[in-house]
């Protein structure tokens, strides 16, 4: 992370990743694999990644299922420096971030057959959600894919909301398990699959499952180290704890039809 980025008032996932976090997901390592096993992408099809940051991700599904992948990223240090990690990776035939807004998706003429966006969607007003969800929508080919993983919420929705941004720092508004089906059918999305659980980012069990334990090690001691880290992350922690009922996760896999 930049020097110049100031921690005590960065959006939670900044903090998180300057503290060595690498797994961002509300459900974590395994909510990923259960999305992307559902997936079962195959060599040659394509994927439309949104928000692909530094191109981890996209780099590793085109290594892990030999797919073609299209990342959109706004931010242009980010887009210049994940350009650079798909040259050092051997992929530039196979991998291609562009810089863009993913509320601009119709810039990107191509249709995909899967579009995949974990903790994206989650972080955009009601409006914005539904715009998001109906550019996703246009840029599926029929019977596409979209692979979602997001943040839901069980109850108490406004108080999350309020308690969220003023922790996280950012516009998160979590939605309830039929909220969010409701949303998808709205954007013509046809869920074919979900499923919810707990919200584990800073348990210290899930944290080991999702870094492996040297890295575990190295974030707790960056924490314990860095006081506007250990703050920050302390003051995230207690929210999460506090709503540890009504916080969770649900992974979706939803369709375009056919016609």
């Amino acid at each position: 992370m930049s020097a110049a980025v100031d921690l005590s008032k960065a959006p939670g996932h900044e903090v998180l990743a300057a503290a060595g976090k690498t797994m961002l997901r509300p459900g974590g390592k395994a909510a990923t694999e259960q999305l992307l096993a559902w997936g079962n992408m195959q060599p040659g099809q394509t994927v439309l990644e949104l928000a692909s940051s530094f191109g981890y991700t996209a780099i590793a599904l085109a290594q892990r299922f030999g797919v073609r992948v299209v990342g959109i990223e706004k931010n242009p240090d980010s887009v210049a420096r994940a350009r650079a990690n798909i040259a050092a990776a051997g992929l530039e035939e196979q991998v291609s971030v562009v810089e863009g807004s993913i509320f601009h998706l119709d810039e990107i003429e191509q249709q995909f057959d899967f579009v995949i966006a974990e903790a994206i969607v989650t972080m955009q007003s009601s409006p914005a959600k539904r715009k998001l969800l109906t550019g996703i929508c246009d840029r599926l080919q029929p019977g596409g894919t979209f692979l979602s993983h997001e943040l839901l919420a069980n109850s108490e929705y406004e108080e999350i909301h309020r308690a969220l941004s003023q922790t996280i720092r950012t516009n998160s508004q979590p939605l309830s398990e039929t909220d969010w089906m409701n949303l998808f059918s709205e954007a013509g999305l046809t869920v074919q699959q979900h499923q919810t659980g707990s919200m584990g980012l800073l348990d210290p069990r899930q944290l080991v499952r999702d870094e492996g334990i040297g890295s575990t090690a190295k974030i707790l001691w960056n924490v314990a180290s860095r006081p506007v880290l250990r703050r920050r992350i302390l003051q995230m922690r207690r929210v999460f704890s506090q709503y540890r009922h009504e916080l969770g996760y649900i992974v979706i896999r939803a369709t375009k039809p056919q016609s």
